[in-house]
């Protein structure tokens, strides 16, 4: 797009922002922008921004509220295992070591016996999907 600077009838029928740095912008985009014009690389763009779009349409208040849920979920699942961390590295560094007939007797305690039977669990599920006869 050129300009014909002498005749100031078409200077002003274009925008009054269609000044001299603003053509020099645009030339300047244009040829930035060149290569993914050519390289048909700029569709990419335009189907990322649809993407986006899309995902502030599907952005409704039963998603967002969802969305929180899951969020305050994982920070109190994060929260409470922090605690546990630093309550059981404090109780092992004060505490002496116990033997084994020691270890015998806290495994007799019903919170330890809980926390094994779901590490015990949890264990199970983890080797299940690792086993690869269940795969095929």
């Amino acid at each position: 797009m050129t300009l014909n600077k002498s005749n100031p009838d078409e200077l002003a029928t274009l925008s009054p922002m269609m000044d001299e740095a603003t053509e020099q912008g645009l030339k300047d985009l244009l040829e930035k922008v060149s290569p993914l014009l050519q390289g048909k690389r700029l569709h990419n763009v335009v189907d990322l921004l649809s993407l986006a779009s899309d995902g502030v349409d599907m952005f409704d208040d039963a998603m967002v509220q969802k969305l929180m849920k899951a969020y305050e979920e994982s920070v109190g699942a994060a929260w409470a295992l922090g605690n546990a961390a630093r309550y059981a590295q404090n109780q092992t560094a004060t505490l002496p070591l116990p033997s084994l007939f020691g270890l015998l007797k806290v495994a007799g305690n019903e919170d330890v016996r809980r926390g094994l039977h779901f590490v015990l669990q949890f264990l199970a599920v983890l080797g299940r999907q690792m086993d690869k006869t269940t795969e095929e």
